[in-house]
C-alpha cells in the first residue's frame, strides 16, 4: 500500500471492530485495516487508545448569529412569548459588543471540538437587521471552513407579509450569499399563509435554492401548515429540498392523523428538523422516520438571546432527544444517533459522509464502547479530524 497523509491506529468501530487502523489521504478514508495488517508509512500517527470513532455530527438547526458565547453571561430577557423574543432580539443583539462573526465563531468552534462537522444555520433577515447578520456569518463561515461545512437559512425572524420590505430582503439575501430560503408560522405570524409560501417558494425557484420552515404553529393549525407546505413542494417539483422545522403541532394530533401526515410528508419528500424543545409536544420522531422521512436534529438556540441553555454538543442534544422520547434500547438509540449525524448530513447535501474506504475523513474519538455509551454518557470527544485533518483535541481546537 502506498504511502498515506495520516494513520489513526487502536481505534474500535461502531460495529464491533476493535484494533483497526484507518488511513486517510487527501481528505477521505483510503483504507480500513484489521489487527496485524501491514501499516503503510505516514506522514502522522495518532493512536486513538481503543476509543470508538464515529462519523461526524451534524447540526441541522442552528441560529448562530443569535449566540452570546464571548460575551460574559448575560440573564435572559424575553418574557415568555415568542413575539416578545422577537422583539427583544431587536434591540438586543444589535447593541452587543462582540461582532456576529466573532460571537458565531465561537460558536462554532465549540461545535467543532465536541465533533460537529456540517452546520445548518438560520440567520435572521429583518428589516432591523437588513444583511447585517448574514454578513456577519458569511465571514465566519470563510473564516471555519477548514473546520466544519456552514450552510445558512435566510430566516424572516420578525415574518415576511407582517414585515414591510423583507420578501425583497430575503432574495437579496440569497443572491449574497445564503443557501436557503427560510419561513415562520405562515398563519400564526403572517396571518397569511398563502402570501408568505407563495412568496419563498417563489424566491426559492427563482434561484434554485431549499426551503426550511419554522413551524411552531399548534395543533390543527400546525397541521394545516404542513399540509400546505407539502402541497406546494409537490406542485413546484421540489422533493427532497425543502424541511419543515419543528413542526411541534404534529405531537398533538391523534394517532391517525399523525400517520396520515408521516405519509405526506414522506411522499412530498419534506424533511423534518427536530431540537426536542422542553416546553413543547415533540412530533413523533420515529414514526415519521418509519414512513420514510428524513428527521434529522440540531441544537436550536444555543445560549443565545433565546435559551440560556446548551454548549453545541449534539451528543448531548441527542440525549436530551432520547430522553424525551423514551428511546433506552441500542437500536433506537443508533437510529438517533444517525439522525444527528448521516441523515442530516444528507438533507444539507454532504456527500461521502461515514466510515468506510471512500468516505470523507471527516469523524472523531470518543472513550466509549458503543454509539448507546456515546450518546447516554455523551462524554468529552478525544480526537476530531475534519476532511482528513486533525482539527481538535480534547476539548480544544487546533
Amino acid at each position: 500500500m502506498s504511502a498515506v497523509e495520516t494513520l489513526l491506529t487502536n481505534a474500535r468501530l461502531p460495529d464491533g471492530r476493535q484494533g483497526v487502523t484507518i488511513a486517510i489521504n487527501d481528505a477521505r478514508i483510503t483504507a480500513i485495516l484489521p489487527p496485524g495488517a501491514p501499516r503503510p508509512e505516514a506522514g502522522a500517527v495518532h493512536d486513538a487508545g481503543g476509543d470508538l470513532v464515529l462519523p461526524a455530527l451534524t447540526d441541522g438547526h442552528m441560529h448562530l448569529d443569535k449566540t452570546f458565547f464571548g460575551l460574559p453571561w448575560m440573564p435572559h430577557r424575553a418574557q415568555a412569548s415568542r413575539m416578545s423574543r422577537i422583539e427583544t432580539d431587536q434591540v438586543t443583539l444589535p447593541a452587543l459588543p462582540l461582532s456576529t462573526a466573532a460571537r458565531a465563531g465561537e460558536l462554532i468552534r465549540r461545535c467543532v471540538a465536541r465533533g460537529t462537522g456540517h452546520i445548518r444555520t438560520h440567520v435572521d433577515i429583518t428589516p432591523t437587521f437588513k444583511l447585517t447578520a448574514l454578513e456577519g456569518l458569511l465571514a465566519a463561515r470563510e473564516a471555519h471552513a477548514h473546520l466544519a461545512s456552514i450552510q445558512i437559512v435566510a430566516f424572516p425572524q420578525a415574518g415576511v407579509m407582517r414585515a414591510p420590505g423583507v420578501a425583497a430582503l430575503l432574495e437579496d439575501a440569497v443572491r449574497a450569499g445564503a443557501d436557503l430560503v427560510g419561513g415562520i408560522d405562515p398563519s400564526e405570524v403572517d396571518r397569511d399563509a398563502r402570501g408568505q409560501l407563495d412568496t419563498i417558494f417563489g424566491i426559492a425557484e427563482r434561484h434554485g435554492v431549499g426551503i426550511d420552515i419554522h413551524l411552531h404553529e399548534p395543533g390543527e393549525l400546525g397541521l394545516y401548515g404542513v399540509q400546505e407546505i407539502c402541497a406546494r413542494t409537490r406542485a413546484q417539483g421540489m422533493q427532497g429540498q425543502v424541511t419543515i422545522s419543528h413542526a411541534f403541532g404534529l405531537g398533538a394530533l391523534p394517532e391517525s392523523k399523525q400517520k396520515a401526515a408521516a405519509e405526506m410528508m414522506a411522499e412530498s419528500g419534506v424533511a423534518l428538523a427536530s431540537h426536542g424543545a422542553g416546553g413543547a409536544t415533540l412530533p413523533p420522531l420515529f414514526a415519521l422516520a418509519e414512513a420514510g422521512v428524513r428527521v434529522f436534529c440540531g441544537n436550536d438556540d444555543v445560549r443565545d438571546s433565546w435559551s440560556p441553555y446548551g454548549n453545541g454538543d449534539m451528543l448531548e442534544r441527542a440525549a436530551v432527544i432520547g430522553w424525551r422520547v423514551d428511546v433506552r434500547h441500542d437500536p433506537l438509540l443508533e437510529q438517533l444517533f444517525a439522525m444527528c449525524s448521516s441523515v442530516g448530513a444528507e438533507v444539507i447535501g454532504i456527500t461521502g459522509h461515514g466510515l468506510a474506504e471512500g468516505k470523507n475523513a471527516s469523524f472523531f474519538t470518543i472513550p466509549a464502547e458503543t454509539i448507546g455509551e456515546a450518546i447516554g454518557q455523551h462524554p468529552p470527544r478525544r480526537l476530531v479530524f475534519f476532511r482528513g485533518r486533525l482539527v481538535a483535541q480534547d476539548g480544544a481546537i487546533l
